[in-house]
């Protein structure tokens, strides 16, 4: 039998820093006209961008960790927006391309600066952005999320017969 943790669990932490920091650039990006969602997409396409790169919903989802189905939905209201254009990929007819427009651009970099404060503003009681404390909190997540999950195994009858009387 497993001890039941006295101190809240890692994962549990994780969590609420996880909504601490979304309802923090929600706060700070809605006079923008931006929300969390469409902030990380539109800074992540900037950052391909710079790098000269015209990714597809598909890379940008893979890139951003979110849902493909829900790119593009956040893509379809930003380009309503007049932030981004979505274009047919000249060699994949399937896929969709994405660039940020001269309006895109402009509120993307405000939206930049205002949440880089806010993650100084966050990362202060490690020392800040560039301190040794932060670069290695910034390992330790990028080595978390670095682990594939393994496929989940359904919970069965044969799984069960296999596993009685195997301690956990």
């Amino acid at each position: 039998m497993s001890k039941v943790p006295l101190g809240p669990t890692p994962g549990f932490l994780v969590w609420r820093l996880a909504n601490k920091w979304r309802v923090a650039v929600d706060r700070a990006v809605a006079p923008l006209g931006l929300t969390h969602a469409q902030y990380s997409l539109v800074a992540s396409l900037h950052g391909m961008q710079g790098a000269g790169e015209r990714p597809s919903q598909r890379r940008l989802a893979d890139h951003t960790g979110l849902e493909a189905l829900y790119v593009s939905k956040l893509a379809r209201a930003l380009e309503s927006a007049g932030l981004i254009e979505r274009t047919r990929d000249p060699r994949d007819p399937r896929a969709v391309q994405l660039a940020l427009t001269e309006q895109g651009r402009a509120v993307t970099g405000r939206a930049i600066v205002v949440v880089q404060e806010l993650l100084q503003q966050l990362l202060e009681p490690l020392g800040g952005l560039d301190a040794p404390r932060t670069l290695a909190f910034t390992d330790e997540l990028t080595t978390l999320l670095d682990v594939p999950f393994a496929p989940s195994v359904p919970n069965d009858e044969s799984t069960n017969e296999s596993t009685k009387g195997t301690p956990s």
